[in-house]
């Protein structure tokens, strides 16, 4: 392993040596996958125009990572890319390998142009699909890619086993440079320019001017068999909504983890989360196509890509006539999607939701509570630099928040700094627990709409139970927000529109079997309420996943396997 990086993480090679040396150790019966992941240059066509893009191993979307539940997985990424690269693995819990979660600047320097960094880790309690992407800028808009878990060898799935397996990565495709995108936005602290296109597996479909034939993505499928479609939102900023023209959808996992199986025609899926569903084909050939169509769910005043992307689902006719093969143009029905901010519908499904809390996959809710969490999440502004020309709101610059503090990246690793006892100076261990000024959170929004600067962190006793509430706030508008949190799954015990009630909302939290998760979307002017085990030592983020802030909540007994050890 070569990696040159600022100072203040040149002992990280050390650490990460200690970890692997610890896992080993834990987990020696265990199977290593190995993965190189060159980060390179690729041309790539779509929508009629060329440009080179970031990708890894040359492939948009990136390379299928596969592993096994308890396996190891190891990866080496080279970066020949001139951009500076971290990859995080969205949703691998990283129990004592914090040093692999990926986060630039929280967990790890990023990896600089001619360098390379080896990621090890260790698939724990885990089965279904996830993804890797950058962590780094907007760089995950083309580095993305699947990760496949399958359950242990013998282990069959809690539901009829499918006949074949699809990773759907849903996403953006900008015809512009995304680093330039996202960089003129920092500039103006204006919303970034929409993307171009959403794509399926890379590809924008036939919806869209200047797609060409071989930019539309097919899956062809046999009559009377079940397909399991591994739904992946890879999308920078937008929920969206999916459906199937003329097929249900039986949903039996969210974000690698079981749930009771319920069966839908359209489902929505936030920006970072994963869907397990199971699509049965038609008895006998139709002697026609069917539309696989996603377009976003969104409620914002701003701008958005009010678009629709579509797939072809193509049959094969097991008895085809001479005639049959040489007609070629069959019917092609669409799926009809809810509308565009239909908010009850994204409600009512996400309340179908349940952990499948069984003898096998038990659903482990914290019962009672050691800390409690209250953290408004919206948008909010920075005033405009003396002299300076802002594309906010009133000249001002947009600014993302969780209780008013908007995150400022250090410029050494939170990690590396906590576990060389030299945080001070690095990050704050003061981040206000509830809203310093609280307010009518969805109600009239104050006249002071401006944020405060910080990198502040919440330290957590390991082992403590944790339940967070997110309040959405309507300071510059109402509207849905996924948030991600690093190194840990949760329960989402409990959701609702308006502002929270701590007397009266808490009496009707599920602590039964609510689905368990690693990323949710806080409903547009509502809250949710998320409960976890602080058992992964180390920094970890809860962020959103589109443009805004990020904040740290991490257990303070030990670091990524290092130092102190967990009682």
């Amino acid at each position: 392993m070569a990696f040159s990086s600022p100072l203040p993480c040149a002992s990280v090679a050390v650490v990460l040596v200690a970890v692997t040396f610890l896992s080993a150790a834990m987990e020696a019966q265990a199977d290593t996958r190995k993965y190189q992941f060159d980060v390179q240059m690729t041309n790539v066509t779509r929508l009629c125009s060329s440009k080179s893009i970031v990708t890894v191993n040359g492939q948009y979307p990136g390379p299928t990572l596969f592993a096994r539940e308890g396996d190891h997985v190891e990866v080496t990424v080279v970066n020949h890319s001139p951009y500076n690269m971290s990859i995080h693995w969205h949703g691998v819990r990283q129990l004592f390998s914090g040093w692999s979660d990926g986060p630039s600047y929280i967990t790890q320097c990023p990896i600089q142009p001619g360098n390379s960094y080896v990621y090890r880790f260790h698939i724990v309690g885990q089965r279904g699909t996830l993804w890797w992407h950058a962590h780094i800028s907007w760089l995950r808009a083309t580095v993305h890619g699947p990760i496949v878990i399958l359950p242990p060898a013998g282990v069959p799935y809690p539901f009829p086993a499918p006949d074949d397996e699809v990773p759907l990565m849903l996403g953006e495709w900008w015809r512009n440079d995304t680093e330039a995108v996202i960089a003129q936005a920092l500039q103006t602290g204006g919303g970034p320019n929409i993307s171009d296109a959403y794509t399926i597996n890379g590809l924008p479909g036939p919806l869209y001017n200047c797609s060409s034939a071989q930019e539309t993505f097919r899956l062809k499928v046999k009559p009377g068999k079940t397909y399991m479609l591994r739904l992946i939102n890879a999308a920078l900023n937008d929920e969206l909504f999916f459906s199937v023209a003329n097929h249900s959808l039986t949903v039996v996992d969210v974000d690698a983890v079981y749930v009771k199986p319920f069966t839908v025609d359209t489902f929505v899926i936030a920006p970072g989360q994963t869907s397990n569903v199971l699509l049965a084909t038609k008895p006998t050939y139709p002697g026609a196509s069917y539309y696989m169509e996603a377009r976003p769910y969104t409620n914002t005043q701003g701008t958005f890509d009010n678009t629709t992307v579509a797939g072809v689902l193509e049959y094969e006719d097991p008895c085809p006539s001479a005639a049959a093969k040489t007609n070629t143009h069959l019917p092609v029905f669409a799926p009809d999607l809810p509308q565009i901010n239909d908010t009850n519908f994204v409600a009512n499904y996400t309340a179908k939701l349940r952990s499948l809390a069984s003898a096998d996959y038990p659903a482990a809710v914290p019962q009672e509570v050691d800390r409690r969490f209250f953290f408004t999440v919206g948008l909010g502004t920075h005033p405009c630099a003396v002299n300076g020309t802002c594309q906010g709101p009133n000249g001002s610059r947009f600014a993302a928040s969780i209780n008013n503090v908007s995150f400022v990246l250090p410029t050494t690793a939170l990690l590396q700094s906590h576990f060389a006892g030299k945080s001070r100076g690095v990050y704050a261990s003061n981040f206000p627990a509830f809203p310093l000024m609280p307010f009518n959170y969805t109600g009239t929004p104050p006249n002071n709409t401006n944020v405060m600067n910080g990198t502040k962190v919440v330290v957590l006793p390991f082992g403590a139970s944790v339940e967070l509430v997110m309040q959405d706030t309507s300071i510059l508008g109402a509207e849905s927000h996924p948030l991600h949190l690093h190194g840990f799954n949760f329960f989402v015990v409990g959701q609702g529109f308006g502002n929270f009630d701590p007397t009266k909302d808490p009496a009707k939290f599920n602590l039964v079997d609510p689905v368990e998760r690693n990323t949710v979307g806080v409903p547009a002017g509502g809250w949710v309420a998320i409960r976890f085990v602080a058992d992964n030592p180390g920094p970890c983020v809860v962020h959103a996943l589109s443009l805004g802030g990020a904040h740290e909540l991490g257990p303070e007994n030990g670091v990524a396997g290092a130092g102190r050890q967990p009682p």
